[in-house]
This record gives structure tokens, sequence and C-alpha cells, in this order.
């Protein structure tokens, strides 16, 4: 019995060290925005919420304007002062990947979230949504919800993002299947819903008699699209319904799903992008090493329609802690 109440003492003191250890470790995760947006906004609850639920400090910080070299000069920054692992969304697919180079070439490790940048690259993950297959989604949605026929206004965002790109190379695929329809006309270059408002009231104004339904790819251009729409609605702007699919939960979205005004949106998952990002850099400083076999890690999406917009996030929520489960059985190794 004394042996055994020793033994087990000795197994407290140890378990204990090693918590102790493990909580005085020095964790050096960095996590980079590239401009002020309501998305990088959605992100950063989830690496709140990693901080909160691990104790462990990410530095955040958030560029002045979306460029690669702004993003450079910034993260280069951070990376002098001696962080081991940066997540950050990466502004230009092909040129971040000369700051990727450079930072994993001093023992950096970065994982972007939101998009990826061109492959090969040396970023161990990218935490995304599969955004051109989610576009794919929205467009055939739209099209469902117009009978199969009729004119669309793609209302684009950034256009010169990464994940706009691919956005508007699946909406342009699914329309190709569809022959009774056609995209009336494209806009885009919108980084505020100030912008994206007057842009989408212009076009409109131009074709109002022959748009049938409007995708949005962009939080900004859903924001101001779902404005516009409710609007005209209850003023009795048109006869007829105009038939809505956008990206993102911003409230007023929801509210309009609700209300009926516009039909649905595709909810991304950002808290899972920063979330899962800063747990995989906080696993690989515990010794852990990247899969060779799996890089995108899909954080996954919702369609929001009047039927689950109080009960989507919940499902969304259920991918982010399915895929914290496997980190160190799919994703990662040691």
């Amino acid at each position: 019995m004394k042996k055994t109440l020793v033994f087990l003492l000795v197994c407290v003191m140890v378990l204990s060290v090693f918590v102790v250890c493990d909580a005085k470790k020095d964790y050096k995760i960095a996590w980079y925005a590239s401009a002020v947006h309501p998305y990088f906004d959605a992100v950063q609850k989830g690496v709140a919420a990693f901080e909160k639920d691990t104790g462990i400090k990410v530095l955040q910080q958030i560029g002045q304007e979306w460029g690669q070299n702004n993003e450079n000069e910034n993260v280069e920054a951070i990376a002098a002062k001696g962080y081991k692992g940066i997540t950050l969304y990466p502004n230009d697919a092909s040129a971040s990947n000369g700051l990727i180079n450079e930072l994993v070439k001093n023992k950096i490790a970065v994982i972007t979230f939101g998009t990826s940048p061109a492959l090969p690259t040396k970023t161990s993950f990218a935490v995304k949504t599969d955004v051109k297959d989610a576009a794919m989604i929205a467009a055939d949605k739209l099209i469902d919800l117009m009978g199969g026929k009729g004119n669309i206004l793609n209302v684009l965002e950034v256009v010169v993002d990464a994940n706009t790109v691919l956005r508007k190379q699946g909406i342009e695929e699914v329309v190709a299947k569809h022959p009774g329809v056609k995209i009336i006309q494209e806009i885009g270059d919108m980084t505020s819903i100030e912008e994206a408002t007057e842009k989408i009231q212009n076009a409109l104004s131009a074709t109002i008699n022959d748009v049938d339904g409007i995708i949005c790819t962009g939080y900004t251009t859903t924001v101001a699209a779902t404005q516009i729409l409710v609007e005209m609605q209850k003023t009795k702007q048109v006869d007829k319904k105009i038939r809505f699919v956008g990206i993102d939960d911003d409230k007023v979205v929801l509210q309009a799903i609700k209300d009926g005004y516009i039909d649905a949106t595709i909810s991304q998952n950002p808290y899972g992008h920063g979330y899962i990002s800063c747990m995989l850099l906080k696993l690989m400083q515990d010794g852990y090493k990247p899969r060779k076999s799996v890089y995108a890690v899909n954080a996954g999406i919702a369609v929001v329609t009047k039927d689950n917009a109080d009960t989507y996030y919940n499902d969304v929520m259920a991918v982010t802690k399915k895929i914290l489960s496997e980190l160190t059985t799919k994703y990662l190794t040691k």
C-alpha cells in the first residue's frame, strides 16, 4: 500500500511538472490579415476563442491596405520579432509565395487562411472554404430559383483577389451548363458597402427589366445588394421577384432571408479559419509535422435559407469541432 501511494505521488508530481512546463512553453504564433474587412473580423473571433481555450497569446495585426507589398513589409517585421509560426491571408496568389519562401527558409511555419497561394507552395496548410465549389453551389441554387432560365447579374468583389478569380470561374462554368441562362452583366472591384451599393444600383438601373437573378460572392456586395433588394420590394419599385443568392451571414442578410425579401446565402466558416489555423501552428510547435498527403483543410459551408436560418450555424460549428478532433490523426504526424 505504501509503495502504491509513493508511486501515485510520483505520477502526480511528474504530471504536474509536465502541465506547468507546457503552460510556460513559449509559443510564438502570429495572425495577419490584409486590411480592415468584415471577413477578417469574423476570423479574429476564432483566433480569440483559440486564445481563450489554450491560454496562448497570438499576435494579431491587420494591414493598412490590400496589396502584396504592404503585406510583405508587415509580415517581415513580425518575423523579425522571433515568431515561429504565422498564419496569413495571401494577397496575391503568385507573389505571396516569395514572402512564404523567405519565411520558411528562416524556419518559420506558414499556414494560410481564407485562400491558398498558387501551387506549388511551401505553405504547410491552407485552411479555407473551397470557394470555387461554394460559388458553383450558389450559382446552381440561384438558377434553380430562377426556374432554369433567365438573366443573371454577377456581382464580384475584389477582382484581383485569388478567391474572386475562382468564384468567377465557378459561376461561369455552372451558367455554361444551362442554355437558357446567361450572365447579362458582371460588375466588380468593390471594397466597401457604400461603393458596392452605388455600383449595384447603377447596374440595376440599366438592366432592371431584364435581370432575373443576382449572385454575390463577396461580403460587402452581399450586404449592399440585400439592402437594395429589400428597399425595392418595400417601396414596390419592381413588379417581379428578383432571385438572389449571396455569401456570408451578416445579420442584415439573415433578417432579409427570414423576412422573405431575399432567397439564400452561403455561410462560410471564418471562425474555423481562425481557430484551426492557430491550433495547427500550436501543434507544430509541439513537435507535430504536416502529413505529406494533406494540404487543404476545407472548413465547410452551409446554404442558408428561410428553413434553416436559425440553426445553420450549429452545422458549421460541428464541422470545426470535427476537424479539430482530427488534426493529429488526419493532418499532422509525429
